[in-house]
């Protein structure tokens, strides 16, 4: 995760596993709900990102304001209606962790209430957050994959039978050897020209030689 990973998309703040920053419609934030797992963030607890610079970016809510930090109390706010010093935040990448420190200094946090805040001068394992970046939120983590390989090796190799063979008597023919090569196959890149060795010699294949 960088910044430029951040900037430009939607992103949802995890300040605890699953459970990320959520927006009130009072301006004020509040740590979400459990999410099962890959159950999404819900529409409130997604954020625009804004790249200010080099290191530090906006974030709006969905209610079209941009969050800054009560002087006072250090509560998280949504109120702002414009970017200015108190709508800066710098994200801050150490050890393949991150937090993020906000315009007053400090770094934000959530306690045991499940309130926002950023009061901790000091980045703890409190303080450690993931960002869900637009790209995780949209994109169909399988969507890369062929359909035909989205299970084992060995149902992928019945699912490219079933599409390529000529059923001349319709029966599937699948290769007797052993099957095991096809998951090193699959590592090393080269699971299709095995898959194709395999079927051609059963001679059942229209694209074998």
């Amino acid at each position: 995760m960088s910044i430029e990973d951040m900037s430009g998309g939607a992103v949802a703040i995890e300040m605890k596993p699953q459970r990320y920053i959520n927006t009130l419609d009072s301006g004020l934030f509040e740590l979400g709900p459990v999410h099962p797992d890959a159950d999404p963030p819900d529409p409130t607890e997604i954020l625009t990102a804004i790249k200010l610079n080099e290191t530090k970016i906006a974030l709006k809510s969905g209610y079209g304001k941009y969050l800054s930090v009560d002087k006072s109390s250090g509560e998280l706010l949504g109120r702002s209606d414009a970017i200015g010093e108190r709508e800066q935040w710098e994200p801050v990448f150490q050890e393949g962790e991150m937090a993020i420190c906000g315009p007053n200094g400090c770094f934000l946090t959530s306690d045991e209430d499940g309130n926002i805040l950023c009061n901790q001068r000091k980045a703890g394992s409190n303080e450690m957050i993931s960002i869900r970046s637009c790209a995780d939120l949209s994109k169909d983590p399988m969507a890369d994959i062929p359909v035909e390989e989205r299970a084992s090796v060995k149902q992928a190799e019945i699912n490219y039978v079933k599409k390529f063979q000529s059923f001349q008597d319709r029966h599937l023919k699948i290769c007797k050897e052993d099957p095991s090569v096809l998951k090193k196959a699959k590592k090393e890149g080269t699971l299709h020209e095995n898959l194709l060795d395999r079927r051609e010699k059963m001679k059942s294949d229209r694209y074998c030689k």
